[in-house]
């Protein structure tokens, strides 16, 4: 599989739509099957949303990556918002600090196979994930 990677910027509800395109296009490149697709665009949705409303906007750069026999796709969602001060209560369901559901984060980290957050006041918030064939 020759390597795919991009760059989308997300700073609209429009940017949202045109991030999960990109994904829902990488994965079928990818061969990731129909439900893992679905999870993969549900979750970088979910993020991207985060990235405008609660980051002020970012981007997300994508990838397909290899290890062994096994193929995916890496999404990094990133913004230089206000971060998040208290992570693992960030990544409890239910938890919202705005007037969601409270199910981004965590909804999003049980979506994929691999889930990064990094974050900190101040500091913005990155968050990588990876979801595999």
């Amino acid at each position: 599989m020759t390597p795919l990677s991009g760059i989308q910027p997300i700073r609209t509800e429009q940017d949202v739509v045109l991030a999960r395109q990109a994904v829902r296009q990488v994965a079928v490149a990818c061969g990731l099957r129909l439900v893992d697709q679905t999870k993969l665009v549900t979750a970088a949705s979910e993020l991207a949303r985060n990235a405008v409303i609660y980051g002020g906007g970012g981007e997300m750069r994508w990838e397909t990556v290899e290890s062994g026999l096994r193929r995916g796709v890496r999404l990094v969602f990133a913004d230089q918002g206000p971060g998040i001060a208290d992570i693992s209560q960030a990544l409890t369901d239910g938890w919202t600090s705005g007037t969601g559901m409270g199910l981004g984060l965590s909804g999003s980290r049980r979506l994929v196979d691999e889930f990064v957050l990094d974050s900190a006041p101040g500091q913005g918030t990155r968050v990588t994930v990876t979801k595999w064939t």
